[in-house]
């Protein structure tokens, strides 16, 4: 290898080096900007903890409800399924009755999951 391939070679990675210290410049410059240019003046009230507003009434490592777990996975499911319905739209003339039977076993099983959630309780948040 000559230097003048190897230099070739180098000039195919220069966009991504320059992408990597332009990201890298947004990400730092604001904040050492901050820390450079703002006042430090602590106070009680700014360094004190707080949930919503007011004082925290428990530790801050306590164990979620399940319940918390279970409408976030929902949310995921329902969620990708909106995901799914969005090319299967577009493409739906070109994947014709197939297309759209497969789609409604899909969407049918989702029903039937999201029907057993709602009879479980599982939307409800007591």
């Amino acid at each position: 290898m000559t230097i003048k391939t190897i230099t070739d070679m180098l000039q195919n990675y220069v966009p991504i080096l320059i992408f990597l210290a332009i990201a890298l410049v947004i990400g730092v410059v604001p904040i050492l900007a901050g820390m450079l240019l703002s006042k430090r003046v602590p106070e009680a009230a700014k360094d004190s903890p707080y949930e919503c507003g007011f004082e925290a009434f428990e530790d801050s490592r306590s164990r979620f409800d399940v319940r918390y777990y279970l409408v976030a996975i929902l949310f995921i499911i329902f969620d990708l399924e909106i995901a799914f319905l969005f090319p299967w739209a577009v493409a739906l003339r070109d994947i014709g009755i197939p297309g759209l039977l497969a789609m409604a076993f899909f969407l049918t099983i989702l029903i039937i999951g999201f029907i057993y959630e709602w009879k479980k309780g599982a939307l409800n948040w007591d």
